[in-house]
Parts: C-alpha cells; structure tokens; sequence
C-alpha cells in the first residue's frame, strides 16, 4: 500500500510540519508548570508542596511524552525526505493507509507496534 504519490507524501508532511508546530505550541505555553517548586514552608503549607511536587512531575513527564512525540514526527519527515515513509522499519512491509490517517507518524506496521 505504500505507493503513495507526490500529493499524498505532501498531505502526509503538512499533517506533520502542523503536529509539530502544535506540540511546540502547547511546549511554550506550559513552561511554568514543570519549573522548580518553592521549598519555603512560610509560603505554602507541606500538602500545598506535596501538591504541586506532583504537578511538576506530572508536567516534566507530560513534557518528556512531548519530546518523544517530536523525535517521532521529525523521523516521519525524515522518511519522507529518503522514501522511506510508509514502510514498516522492523520489516520493510507496506504500513496499512488507515493506520498513516490516525498517526502519521507511526514508524511500523500493526504487526511490529506490540
């Protein structure tokens, strides 16, 4: 199935280049969430701390999912810069078309992504 010709590859690629622009979008403005929590016990009482020691590890790991999620979305660009996009990394098979619509960035076909 991975014959997809020049507009389908340049459907594929704005998907991206938008996914992309949207994850460092929604970066930028969570920024605060996972910067240092203040340790002054003055301020804020111990589960007000506990609290947000939690939001932050909730957003440093949100952030680390984000990461991932551009690393993915640059080798998909890649891919397709080399011809290689639509192809199963683990078995050189064609990666089904339904499952390039919902994640265009998938890198392997439904029987390598377990």
């Amino acid at each position: 199935m991975a014959d997809l010709n020049d507009q389908e590859l340049a459907d594929f690629a704005a998907r991206l280049r938008a996914m992309k622009a949207e994850l460092a979008e929604v970066k930028a403005s969570s920024k605060d969430a996972s910067a240092v929590v203040q340790l002054d016990q003055q301020s804020v009482g111990r589960l007000s701390r506990m609290d947000a020691l939690q939001a932050q590890a909730m957003a440093q790991e949100t952030d680390r999912r984000r990461m991932l999620d551009l690393r993915k979305i640059d080798a998909a660009l890649a891919r397709i810069d080399e011809g290689e996009f639509g192809y199963c990394a683990a078995c050189g098979d064609a990666i089904e078309r339904g499952r390039l619509d919902l994640d265009p960035a998938a890198a392997t076909c439904v029987a390598h992504a377990k």
